[in-house]
């Protein structure tokens, strides 16, 4: 990351430099939510999407992805999810309620540009996405958490007759060959696809139990526990608590515990449950921590995302790449924000609902700050 500020400014940059007091990057739930509360405030924003349309980051998941909450907390604010309040809305349906919600509110969003490069120039933030160069007294990094793919360096080395895929890019078993199936990380996305392979081929889930919650996610009992896990989610592991500061670093490496498919749904449908990493490569195939190598013909890396902020040249970023920052403020650097990663306040951040309520506090921060065309007039 590099450290120092940029001064220096032709005057052909000058002239096709255009200024947004606050610039939001990326269109997902959470910079939606920031987009929201600052058009309700009558501030000067503008949204830019890397995406062709607004709710794509869902639509690219697999078909079968239903959310982990019911639809009465999958809402931004404002706008009501439109589905039953104890239904589970599947990926595509929360796309289309995203953009239904970007038309509803008339929020200011230009898909299909990305930012290319974030730094600071003449004391203002500097935005370059393609050709375009943006100037703003305000950005919100909202890019989401699902920005690069984990997958160890070793999976390089497998047979290369061994098919290999990532969460990100499955969409069903008809992607994989013929053969054993090895998916490795054991959170709820790797719980999920298991279960869905395992009526086509033999499957084994690999990686350390993170717990799981007993109750059925769909289930009766749920629906009573619901309010008070949101209430756990947003006030007790937080990262105001030594509770939430103690299971907020964790929960960023490893994932969460497993939500809708348990280890009793994962032993009745024949997935053999291994506890141990996936480490390295034996003779072209998966070698376990326990010195075991497992004879596959598919990999699925359930492996998580980690963040990709190399294009942000600015110094606020701690050893493991995370900003340093406060419920999305970034007191190291007035005026620029992060909303919509893992654990950024607490653990419903990973949450359509935590999202909103992160996206909220940020957005009602910009407003009640002195700056902008307005206070430069008044100056």
């Amino acid at each position: 990351m590099a450290t120092q500020e940029i001064t220096t400014t032709t005057t052909t940059e000058l002239e096709r430099t255009e200024y947004v007091e606050t610039v939001i990057i990326g269109g997902g739930q959470a910079g939606l939510a920031t987009a929201y509360h600052l058009a309700k405030k009558g501030k000067e924003y503008l949204v830019l999407d890397a995406s062709e349309r607004v709710g794509d980051s869902w639509r690219r998941r697999w078909p079968s992805l239903r959310l982990y909450s019911p639809a009465r907390y999958d809402a931004l604010p404002g706008m009501r999810f439109p589905a039953g309040r104890s239904s589970f809305p599947t990926g595509f349906e929360m796309a289309d309620y995203l953009e239904a919600y970007t038309k509803r509110f008339q929020l200011q969003v230009q898909s299909g540009v990305s930012g290319d490069r974030l730094s600071k120039t003449n004391g203002r933030y500097l935005i370059e996405a393609g050709d375009r160069r943006i100037e703003a007294d305000n950005v919100v990094v909202a890019t989401g958490v699902m920005q690069r793919p984990v997958i160890p360096p070793f999976a390089a080395k497998l047979d290369p007759e061994i098919r290999q895929l990532h969460s990100n890019d499955y969409r069903s078993p008809a992607q994989l060959q013929e053969g054993p199936v090895l998916v490795v990380g054991a959170s709820h996305s790797g719980a999920d696809i298991a279960v869905e392979v395992v009526p086509t081929h033999e499957t084994m889930l690999a990686g350390p139990h993170r717990g799981e919650i007993p109750p059925r996610l769909e289930g009766r009992v749920m629906r009573f526990l619901f309010p008070v896990l949101r209430f756990v989610a947003t006030r007790v592991l937080t990262a105001n608590t030594p509770m939430g500061r103690k299971v907020g670093p964790d929960l960023r490496a490893h994932g969460g515990p497993l939500l809708r498919v348990k280890s009793a749904d994962l032993r009745a449908a024949g997935v053999e449950r291994v506890l141990s990493r996936v480490v390295g490569v034996e003779g072209g195939m998966p070698l376990l921590e326990d010195g075991r190598v497992v004879q596959v013909s598919n990999v699925v890396w359930c492996t998580g995302f980690r963040n990709d902020f190399d294009w942000i040249e600015l110094p606020v970023f701690d050893e493991n790449c995370y900003p340093e920052q406060h419920r999305g403020v970034v007191a190291a650097s007035p005026g620029l924000y992060f909303v919509g990663l893992v654990f950024l306040h607490s653990f419903s951040s990973m949450l359509i609902l935590g999202a909103g309520r992160d996206g909220g506090y940020v957005g009602r921060h910009i407003a009640t700050q002195r700056g902008g065309k307005a206070a430069r007039s008044a100056g």
